[in-house]
């Protein structure tokens, strides 16, 4: 019924643009949650699919992506669909408006989006107040919940750490997890930070802050292979709990998106990622958990990813293009 309902929504969400379709269909969940939870059926993951990532007990490896629900408005929803955890965010200290529309793209052929969001945020203070808002009222989700942080696009590299650090002690008991995201190719400068010295910087500078919860760092694809091992091993000396790979590509290699700014996402970035990934599980050697993301579109994906040594995925853009019920199905295809 799900997929049915979504089949037939589809073409006039893909009607619009892209990110008023967005804002449309999470307008609709906070505003009317439930009549949204009362309309989606409980898809929870299969026994068999839990998982242990860095202490944390999820009932499946599938995961929601940093990205979709920004805001947290929509938290309630995402464990009805299957999800074993939630990522919320990027959040950054203060409120940005991020960079000009238009600035999301899709490509239905391809199932590709291009992106350049620039860290839209609603600032921690709101995205603070809103998640109280459901602890206090016992809304909390059952899974657990991370939040991605970031740094204001108008705060220098230098002082970056600052940033990450604001938004690690105003989410302070409100988090399951953190990750911090130095890999969005749409904000000026934040993928130098991965170079080792301001990566240890930060990622001290975060774990001294919250020593309570496991702290990830997400990554981007397109570190040549020997600047992503020594960034694996730089993290995982610095302390965190595990490594997320990966964030979108500036690669191309879909007609249309050539001239466009932004990180790639969707099916053309998995055989990419997949590479990437598996270099990380080879970095990290079994220290650290692995979060693998990009391209999943259903269970082979996902099960590649797995083989390749993850603990859990990530899904984003698969959501978009395959509809709400892709969760279960990937779910499905694990157990069986």
């Amino acid at each position: 019924m799900l997929d049915l309902g979504y089949r037939l929504l589809k073409p006039a969400l893909f009607a619009m643009d892209p990110e008023r379709a967005h804002e449309r269909v999470l307008g609709v969940a906070s505003a009317f949650p439930g009549l949204v939870r009362g309309i989606t059926p409980d898809s929870p993951p299969p026994p068999g699919l839990e998982v242990d990532l860095a202490g944390l007990k999820l009932p499946g490896p599938v995961g929601l992506a940093a990205g979709l629900d920004k805001e947290a408005h929509a938290l309630r929803i995402w464990e009805k669909l299957g999800f074993g955890f939630v990522e919320i965010g990027t959040i950054t200290p203060l409120p940005q408006a991020g960079n000009a529309r238009p600035r999301i793209h899709r490509f239905p052929a391809h199932q590709a989006i291009v992106n350049s969001m620039g860290f839209p945020s609603d600032g921690m203070e709101a995205v603070a107040q809103r998640l109280e808002g459901l602890k206090s009222k016992g809304l909390w989700p059952r899974v657990p919940v991370g939040v991605n942080l970031g740094k204001n696009k108008a705060t220098p590299a230098e002082e970056a750490h600052l940033d990450y650090v604001k938004v690690t002690r105003r989410m302070h008991g409100l988090a399951d997890y953190l990750t911090v995201n130095v890999s969005s190719p749409n904000t000026p400068g934040l993928r130098a930070l991965q170079k080792v010295g301001p990566l240890q910087r930060i990622l001290e500078a975060v774990l001294a802050a919250e020593q309570s919860i496991p702290v990830f760092v997400k990554l981007a694809p397109d570190m040549e292979p020997e600047q992503l091992h020594e960034t694996v091993n730089a993290a995982i000396d610095s302390g965190v709990a595990g490594i997320i790979a990966t964030n979108t590509t500036r690669r191309r290699g879909v007609p249309g998106t050539e001239d466009l700014p932004g990180g790639l996402s969707g099916a053309p970035l998995f055989p990419f990622a997949l590479e990437r990934v598996t270099q990380v599980v080879a970095s990290a050697a079994g220290r650290v958990p692995v979060v693998g993301v990009g391209g999943i579109m259903g269970p082979e994906q996902a099960k590649a990813y797995l083989d390749a040594g993850c603990t859990a995925l990530q899904i984003y853009s698969g959501l978009i293009f395959k509809g709400p019920g892709l969760i279960r199905r990937i779910n499905q295809g694990l157990i069986a």
